[in-house]
Order: C-alpha cells, then sequence, then structure tokens
C-alpha cells in the first residue's frame, strides 16, 4: 500500500506539470493580452506593465519562473505578507526568526493590490463549504433513493426515486435556483435569498469559525440546488449497480448458506455495488469544491467560480493557472482516495 500511494503521488506531480504545461500553451495562444481595454492604453504603459509581470520575456523563461515560484520552496527569514511578489499560499514558522514558504501564484493582473493567494483566501473556502454541503445532499439523497429503487424494483417507489433523478438531471441550477429564491426567499421568506454566512477568518483556512443558524439558513437553498443534480447522478449509479451486484453468483451462494436478507445486502451487495458510486465522487468533489458559477451567481456567494470566469475574460493568467492548478489538485487527490476506498469496499482488490 505504501509504494503505491508513493507512486501515486509521484504521478500526480506529473499529472499537475503537465496540465500547467498545457494550460500555460493555450492562455499565451489566445490572441489579445492581459492589459487589452475597451480604451486601448498607451504602449508605453502597455511596455511597463508587460515588463513589471515578465510579459515580455520569452514564453519558456515565463514558464520556467511561473514553475520555480510554484513548486520550489524557500526557507528565510521573510515574514509572510511582505510584497506582492512575494506572497505563498503554505507558510509555516520553523523557528524564531525562520520560516518555510510555497507556492506563490503571483499577482493578479486585473485586480492589481491583490496577489492569487489572496483571491484563493478569501474566496476559495465558501466554495469549499458550499461544495461539501452541495456534495452530502447529493450522497444523502442519491445513495438512499438508488437503494430503494433497485429493492424495490417496478414498484411505486422505484418510479418515485427515479423520477426525482431524472427531475435532478433535467432541471439545471439557472432555473431551480430561482425557483426556490421565489418560493423560500420571497414568498414564504424562510430563508435569505441571497449571501453567505461566514467570513474571513476561517479556521484552518477553509472552515467557518462559527456555524450557528445565520450560517445553515445561507447555506440550505444553494447547497440543494447545486447537489440535487449529483444526487441524480449517484441514485442512478446506484440503483444500475445494486441491481447487477445481486444477481451475481456470490450473492445467491450468501442467500443459500442461510444468511438474512438484511446481512446479504448490506455486507455483500451494497459495498461492491458502491463502488462505480466512489469512482465518480471524486472528479465530482473535484468540481464542486472549487466554485460553481451558477450557483455563486444565482445566489451572490462570494465564491471561485466568478472570479475564475472574470480571471478568462480578463486574461488575468495568474488567476486562470491558480484556479486550474487547484482543481487539477483536487482531482488528483480525490482520485487517489477513490482508489484507496477501492480496497475496503471490496477486499479482493490489493495493491500489492
Amino acid at each position: 500500500m505504501g509504494r503505491f500511494v508513493a507512486r501515486r503521488i509521484l504521478y500526480m506531480f506529473a499529472v499537475i506539470l503537465v496540465v500547467s504545461a498545457i494550460t500555460f500553451g493555450l492562455m499565451h495562444a489566445v490572441p489579445g493580452g492581459p492589459f487589452e481595454r475597451e480604451k486601448p492604453l498607451p504602449p508605453e504603459i502597455i511596455a511597463n506593465l508587460e515588463k513589471r509581470y515578465h510579459l515580455d520575456e520569452p514564453l519558456l523563461m515565463q514558464y520556467g519562473r511561473y514553475l520555480y515560484e510554484i513548486f520550489i520552496p524557500r526557507i528565510d527569514s521573510n515574514r509572510p505578507g511582505l510584497s506582492l511578489e512575494n506572497d505563498f499560499l503554505i507558510n509555516i514558522r520553523l523557528g524564531e526568526s525562520t520560516w518555510f514558504h510555497w507556492m506563490n501564484f503571483g499577482p493578479s493582473y486585473s485586480s492589481r493590490s491583490r496577489t492569487v493567494n489572496d483571491i484563493f483566501r478569501d474566496n476559495l473556502p465558501v466554495s469549499f463549504q458550499l461544495g461539501i454541503m452541495a456534495l452530502t445532499v447529493a450522497i444523502l439523497l442519491g445513495v438512499p433513493l438508488g437503494i430503494i429503487a433497485a429493492l424495490k424494483q417496478n414498484t411505486i417507489f422505484d418510479y418515485f426515486g427515479m423520477s426525482v433523478a431524472i427531475f435532478g438531471v433535467s432541471v439545471p441550477v439557472i432555473v431551480l435556483g430561482p425557483l426556490l429564491i421565489w418560493i423560500f426567499g420571497v414568498t414564504l421568506r424562510w430563508l435569505p435569498p441571497t449571501g453567505w454566512g461566514s467570513k474571513p477568518p476561517y479556521v484552518m483556512g477553509v472552515f467557518p469559525s462559527t456555524m450557528g443558524w445565520d450560517y445553515w439558513k445561507h447555506a440550505i437553498m444553494p447547497a440543494v440546488a447545486l447537489g440535487l443534480g449529483s444526487s441524480a447522478i449517484i441514485a442512478r449509479l446506484t440503483r444500475a449497480s445494486l441491481l447487477q451486484v445481486v444477481r451475481e453468483d456470490y450473492i445467491r451462494t450468501a442467500r443459500a448458506k442461510g444468511l438474512k436478507e438484511r446481512l446479504v445486502l448490506t455486507r455483500h451487495a451494497l459495498k461492491n455495488s458502491l463502488i462505480p458510486v466512489v469512482t465518480v465522487l471524486g472528479p465530482m468533489f473535484a468540481a464542486l469544491v472549487t466554485g460553481t458559477f451558477v450557483t455563486e451567481i444565482t445566489f451572490g456567494i462570494p465564491g471561485m467560480g466568478r472570479y475564475f470566469v472574470t480571471s478568462i475574460t480578463n486574461r488575468d493568467y495568474p488567476v486562470i493557472m491558480g484556479t486550474i492548478l487547484l482543481y487539477a489538485v483536487f482531482l488528483v487527490v480525490a482520485n487517489l482516495i477513490v482508489d484507496l476506498l477501492y480496497a475496503f469496499l471490496d477486499p479482493r482488490i490489493r495493491y500489492e
């Protein structure tokens, strides 16, 4: 198991390196630049800006400089936040006057008084909290619906569960979000229609410092709107997988030995049927926690999705690179956790 994890971590760095190279190349291949506006800036100002952000250097030199700032850690006596050019995402104090710094994504081109790490610190925790709650809604709603639909195949329970799944897949957030706001925020006035209930500073960088009713009432509608579509996917996968597993020979053998139906389902059928569900949870987790533009715009949530789309429009290269690399990290880490869960769900799977 240890060698498998070490090998996958090495692959993870290779994947992130390839993603960074492709993203960097595509960004600079698109016509235009980060300082082009409807009202053109004087050429002298553009030249000074390009020199300040090293955009006048050859592309290979720019890419090498970016990789150096991202991947190479520093150990020095400089305290965090001394300048925009040396703002690191990870800062660990090692001694009285010694610091460990890692992952400098650089300054933002459009928000010139902020760095990419500033944007991450302020907005990524909100997207992370919303994504975790949406994923929780998806699992708590999708897995039971899929199990009930499979065990009660071709009954009213099956039809109801699959109807909910079809509704979740068919109705996008751009429709469901305003509908929830109109019912619960405007008509009934049970929940606030927009906003988010937590603000910096966050515990461990991502978790809210307080989780009272004011926090939850802001989170209920966006979490349900975002999680319903994912719950539909999980419900359909759970149903199809469980129907296939209960027809396997080892399930017939377990029943023939006289095991109770509840034990047959929980110990043998359900664990193996969850393998396809766990597989999709990896990319689903990465997509949800890094920000969803439509949900954040609909509910007025200050997350990463809005910044990412805006950065593409403004050609804000550091924000685009940082967000995509962050998504890649979440994705490969989630897939590693999924692969480790396979051995727990199916004892026949071994990594050595």
